[in-house]
Order: structure tokens, then C-alpha cells, then sequence
């Protein structure tokens, strides 16, 4: 029997038990968010490092951080070959509102070949691929294509405050070749998919002020610069009727798309009056010459997320408002630097400012975007793995979402990023009633022992 099929009948005889030890995780109520679950998270946590070890993982640690603890483990006998660095998290997401579940979050169960249970996808089945992948080699034939180590933290769901420390202090023992995560969506079902480019995010407040309290429209109006107008003149002052951002420099470092670029995207084009519908919107629009895909993935954005200020409960209160706010996210692509965007967006406002009001800006956001290329060694690996794994070739897509941490990993540990995602759009995320398909628990494995494998066959090009 080959060593691959020894892999392949271990994770068939096993599967039951892997399962188990799954809903067993997602009983965990590791919600990173609430102090009353410190407990549960380092329960998390410890049940973690006991997994690693069963696996047969050595040097495992549950190390601890000024918040939550990150897990470590390695296998490092496959001298020559690369070393991929697994990250994943082990903390969820709040559950409320729990009137909109179907059975309780954390009493996992299986209906329709889906796994429910909060972090069912997000992150802790995903997670747990690599896990099962990594023990069925060692528990058969005893010694994987590659070296692994494993970084398994607990901050995901509120911003990782504490891992970019843990990073610097332990780039040493972290080092390694790629790091590969699992961690969100495919495609779409029976679309696998590798994302080769996520957005960075930088965040803004904007707060006016006027006179030093509310004033009768009758006496003033007219007179007084208004706070709000001129908060809806600084906003409108920032795009054009193309959709185009207007803050000086802001596309400096952002590549136009390439003909290649748009080619790869073929395959993934939406139908956008299909999706107008669903939104129930007349129509979609956005920055002139570019389709919703690459609106939405591949060119940064400047969106107003909120806007208060002056009377907002019933009826009309003819006054000129003291002061006025707007909350305000920009997405970035390429080589967009958010603190950069932010000086940029602070020098546009000092222009535009309207006479008699004073103008504060505060950041509250920031993250980087990240790329690699789509001919990458490790991603046509990864695009081979999924082959075998789903039957099918991957779709490379670029995701409109930010996650900093995948840029921060690239930065200090100065590896490419590999995204292998087995999840899909509709597991609910976040929301009620998450869950995880386990058929594509199954695939995801079988990729993963055929990525392992692939790498090792890198490595000696």
C-alpha cells in the first residue's frame, strides 16, 4: 500500500472520530469578546494543544499573551523542503441574537450534511482540516512532505490586538517558508476558489463644529455656516460624478488593471442586474469603466459608513446644529499605504474646509492591502491541490474585504500568505444558524494531503 493510500484509508476509518472531536471544539463558547468567557478561552485553548499532541505534533505550547493565549506546535523532520506556518483562530463570534437559532450555538449538531454551531466555519472546522491532515500522515507513515508549524491564536473576532507582539517576539521560532491560512469562503459551492488579493481598510471620523450650541434657524439661519452642510459639502467634495475619489494622490499607487487581470476574472462575472434585483436597488453603480467584480475587489473605494448630527427625533426642530459627524471607510488595493490615504484625506479636508467651522479628524482604522502573484509557486501548487481535492480547478478571485492580519504575517515574518479556504458564502458567518458543509470538510483534507505533497515536489525545482 502506498503512502498516500495508507493516508487516504486512515481518514476514512477515522472520519467518525474527527467529527466528534469537532462538535467536541464548537462546544467551547470561546467568545474572545466577553470577559465572562476567559475561562472557555483558555479551556479553548488547552483542549487545542491536547489535539496537536494526539496528532502527533511536538514542542506544542499554550503560550501566553497579555490577552488571550496562542497555541504552537511544530513537526520539523523534513530536512531540505519548505516550512509552512498554519495559522487559524480558536475564538468566535457573540452569538445574540439566540431567538434566531435553531438549536443552541454551542449544543453542536449535524442536519443536511452541514455541521451548526457557532464558529462551525469561522474558524474552528476549517482549523481542524490541517490538524486531521497533519495526524493522518504521521499516525501512518509516519512523517510529513514538509515541515509544519502551527500558530493558533485567540483575537481573531476583535482584531488580533495582541498577535503582532507575539509575532516580533517570536519571529524566530515562527519562521518559516509560507504561511498558509483557512479562514474563510470559496467562490461559491462547487466553485473552489484561491484569493490572491485582499483590500486594506483605512477608517476615519470627521467632526464639525460650529457655534458653541444649538441655534433658532429664525435668528441665525443664513447667517452662521451650518455644521452640517458644510459636513455634507466636505463629503460630497470627495468623489465625482464618476464614482471617482477626488482626494489628491489617493490613486498613486494603485497598478490599473491589466488585461490578464481582467481575463482571470471571466469566469467569475456576475450577473448585475440579477444582483440589483436581489438588492432591491434600481441599479448598481460605482467608479465609470470597471464592472461590480472589479469594483468591489479590485480598486480601493471612499465609502461614508454614517452621518449624524442636528435633530433626529420626531418632528421638525428648525435649528442650526452645534456641530456635526460622519463615519468613513476607505478600502485599498495594491500598494495603498492607510496611513498615507489618511494624510492625504487630512490635506483634502484642510482645503475644502468651509469659512466658520472647525474640522477634527480622527483615524480609527488601518490595515494594509495584500497581494501575491497568481503564478506564484506555492498558489499553482495550491491551485493543483484543489484539483485533486474538488474534482475541479480553482478560480483565482481577489476579496473586497480587508484582514489585516494576513498583511501583517507577510510583513514581519517575510513569507508569501497562501489563502486555502473551504468554507462557503452562505455558512452565515457570523450571524445565527452558522455551519460548515462537511463534504467540504472531507475535500479540504484531501487537498491539504495533496498541497503538502505538491510543495515537496517545489522545493526540488
Amino acid at each position: 500500500m502506498t503512502d498516500q493510500e495508507q493516508v487516504k484509508r486512515y481518514l476514512e476509518q477515522e472520519r467518525e472520530r474527527h467529527l466528534e472531536e469537532v462538535m467536541a471544539f464548537v462546544r467551547i463558547p470561546s467568545i474572545s469578546s466577553s470577559s465572562e468567557h476567559k475561562a472557555h478561552m483558555q479551556e479553548a485553548a488547552e483542549w487545542l494543544a491536547s489535539s496537536l499532541r494526539t496528532a502527533g505534533l511536538e514542542h506544542v505550547e499554550v503560550m501566553q499573551t497579555a490577552g488571550h493565549p496562542v497555541v504552537y506546535g511544530d513537526w520539523l523532520h523534513a530536512p531540505g523542503q519548505p516550512t509552512a506556518l498554519i495559522y487559524g483562530h480558536y475564538d468566535v463570534q457573540p452569538v445574540e441574537p439566540l431567538s434566531e437559532w435553531q438549536t443552541p450555538p454551542f449544543e453542536p449538531v449535524i442536519r443536511d450534511g452541514k455541521l451548526y454551531g457557532r464558529g462551525a466555519t469561522d474558524d474552528k472546522a476549517q482549523m481542524y482540516t490541517h490538524i486531521k491532515t497533519v495526524e493522518a500522515f504521521l499516525q501512518t507513515v509516519g512523517k510529513l512532505p514538509v515541515n509544519v508549524k502551527f500558530c493558533l491564536e485567540g483575537e481573531e473576532e476583535i482584531a488580533s490586538p495582541n498577535l503582532s507582539p507575539f509575532l516580533q517576539a517570536q519571529a524566530e521560532k515562527l519562521a518559516a517558508d509560507l504561511i498558509v491560512i483557512s479562514d474563510g469562503p470559496m467562490h461559491d459551492e462547487g466553485m473552489p476558489s484561491i484569493c490572491y488579493g485582499l483590500r486594506g481598510l483605512c477608517g476615519f471620523e470627521i467632526h464639525v463644529k460650529g457655534p458653541k450650541n444649538d441655534l433658532h434657524s429664525g435668528l441665525y439661519g443664513g447667517g452662521v455656516t451650518n455644521p452640517v452642510t458644510a459636513l455634507v459639502e466636505l463629503l460630497g467634495s470627495m468623489k465625482d460624478a464618476d464614482g471617482r475619489v477626488t482626494i489628491e494622490g489617493f490613486y498613486d499607487k494603485v497598478h490599473p488593471l491589466t488585461d490578464a487581470d481582467r481575463e482571470a476574472s471571466h469566469p467569475l462575472q456576475l450577473d448585475e442586474a440579477k444582483i440589483a434585483r436581489e438588492l432591491n436597488v434600481p441599479a448598481l453603480s460605482g467608479e465609470k469603466g470597471y464592472t461590480f467584480l472589479e469594483r468591489t475587489s479590485a480598486r480601493p473605494t471612499l465609502e461614508i459608513n454614517g452621518i449624524y448630527g442636528g435633530h433626529q427625533g420626531e418632528g421638525l426642530k428648525p435649528i442650526v446644529p452645534s456641530s456635526a459627524g460622519a463615519k468613513v471607510s476607505c478600502r485599498l488595493v495594491d500598494e495603498q499605504d492607510p496611513d498615507e490615504i489618511m494624510a492625504q484625506i487630512r490635506a483634502h479636508i484642510d482645503r475644502h474646509t468651509p469659512a466658520g467651522v472647525t474640522v477634527s479628524v480622527q483615524q480609527t482604522h488601518r490595515g494594509k492591502p495584500f497581494y501575491i502573484s497568481p503564478e506564484h509557486a506555492f498558489i499553482r501548487a495550491a491551485a493543483t491541490a484543489y484539483t485533486d481535492g474538488f474534482g475541479k480547478a480553482p478560480v483565482f478571485i481577489r476579496s473586497g474585504g480587508s484582514i489585516p492580519i494576513v498583511e501583517t504575517f507577510a510583513k514581519l515574518l517575510h513569507a508569501p500568505v497562501v489563502m486555502m479556504d473551504f468554507g462557503l458564502p452562505g455558512e452565515n458567518m457570523h450571524g445565527p444558524n452558522e455551519h460548515f458543509h462537511l463534504e467540504n470538510f472531507d475535500r479540504g483534507i484531501a487537498t491539504l494531503c495533496r498541497y503538502w505533497r505538491e510543495l515537496a515536489s517545489v522545493s526540488t525545482q
